[in-house]
C-alpha cells in the first residue's frame, strides 16, 4: 500500500519552529499559509486506505490511519464513522460507539451511523439501546433489511418472539432472497416447539443458499431429534464439512441458536460419526492458511 505524504507533521515542525524562533517587535516572520482543503483531502485519502487494509485484515494499520484522517478531517463525519466501525471490528466497543457518535453529531440525518451504533450496542449486550438506534436510523431509511434484521434479533434477545418474526417478516418482504431471517424465524419457530415449521423454514433457506451452512445443520440436527436418523447424519457432515465453525457451540450460540436447539446439537455432535467429521474438519482448518475476507 504505497504511503501518502502527511501534512500534519509539517504542520508540528512548523509549531515548533515557531517556538525556537519568537518574533520580535520589529520583525514578524512570514509563515506559509496552511491549505486547510489540502488537509482534509489528505484525511479523506487516508481513510480510503483504512478501509482497503480493513478488507485485508490488516486492523492495526486501518486504525492509525482512520484516527489520523479524524485529526485531518476532523468535521467529515465520514472519517468518524469509519473510525468507529474499525474500532468495533477491533472489539474496542466503548471507543467504537465514542467515534460513531461524533460522527452522528456531525451527519444526525445519516441512517448508515444510527445502524451502526445499534450494532454497537447489540455487541455490548444492551439490547434495549440497540433497539433505539436501529429504530431512529429506520425511521430515516424504513424499509432496509439488514437493519430490520438486526432489529429481530434485539427482539429475540431479549425474548419478544412475536416482535423479533415481525421484524425478520419485514426484511424478507423487502428482500425475498434474504435466508438469515428466513432461517432466524426458523430459530424462534423450533424454540417455540414448532419443530415441523422450523425445518421447513430451513429447508426454504437452503434452497435459496445453497452454501448456506447454518440452516443446513439445523435441519440435520432437527431431523435427527425426530428420528430420521440416516438424512440427519448426511445432512450433517456435508454442513460441518463445509464450515467447522459450526461445530463450536459457543459460536452457534453467538448466532442466537437457543437452548432447545443447542441441547438437541450436543446430542448430535456426540454421535461417533459427527465427532469424526468434526474432528476432520477441524484439522483441515488448522492446515489451510487463512483467505483474507472481501
Amino acid at each position: 500500500m504505497p504511503r501518502r505524504f502527511s501534512l500534519l507533521s509539517a504542520c508540528l515542525a512548523l509549531g515548533f519552529w515557531a517556538v525556537a524562533h519568537p518574533a520580535s517587535a520589529q520583525l514578524v516572520p512570514h509563515l506559509p499559509q496552511v491549505d486547510l482543503n489540502k488537509l482534509e483531502q489528505q484525511g479523506l485519502g487516508l481513510l480510503q486506505e483504512a478501509t482497503q487494509l480493513a478488507q485485508f485484515q490488516q486492523f492495526p494499520l486501518a486504525l492509525s490511519r482512520a484516527r489520523l484522517a479524524t485529526q485531518l478531517a476532523p468535521k467529515a463525519p465520514e472519517s468518524w464513522a469509519i473510525l468507529g466501525s474499525l474500532y468495533l471490528q477491533a472489539n474496542d466497543l466503548d471507543k467504537g460507539i465514542e467515534s460513531l457518535k461524533k460522527a452522528q453529531s456531525l451527519d444526525p440525518r445519516n441512517a448508515a451511523i444510527s445502524f451502526a451504533l445499534g450494532s454497537a450496542y447489540f455487541q455490548k449486550a444492551d439490547y434495549s439501546q440497540s433497539i433505539n438506534y436501529v429504530q431512529a436510523g429506520l425511521k430515516l431509511k424504513p424499509n432496509t433489511p439488514g437493519a430490520l434484521f438486526d432489529l429481530g434479533n434485539a427482539h429475540m434477545m431479549l425474548n419478544n418472539p412475536n416482535e423479533a418474526i415481525d421484524s425478520y417478516q419485514k426484511a424478507i418482504a423487502q428482500d425475498k432472497a434474504f435466508w438469515p431471517a428466513i432461517n432466524n424465524i426458523g430459530l424462534v419457530k423450533y424454540e417455540a416447539g414448532d419443530a415441523n415449521e422450523a425445518i421447513k423454514l430451513w429447508k426454504q433457506a437452503v434452497l435459496l443458499d445453497a452454501k448456506a451452512v447454518e440452516p443446513k445443520l439445523a435441519v440435520a440436527v432437527a431431523l435427527y431429534a425426530k428420528g430420521d436418523r440416516a438424512q440427519a447424519l448426511a445432512l450433517g457432515e456435508s454442513a460441518l464439512k463445509m464450515d467447522s465453525r459450526y461445530s463450536d457451540i459457543k459460536f452457534l450460540k453467538d448466532n442466537l441458536w437457543g437452548a432447545r436447539l443447542l441441547a438437541d446439537t450436543q446430542t448430535f455432535f456426540a454421535v461417533p460419526k459427527i465427532q469424526a467429521t468434526i474432528a476432520q474438519a477441524q484439522s483441515e482448518r488448522v492446515t489451510q492458511p487463512e483467505t483474507p475476507e472481501q
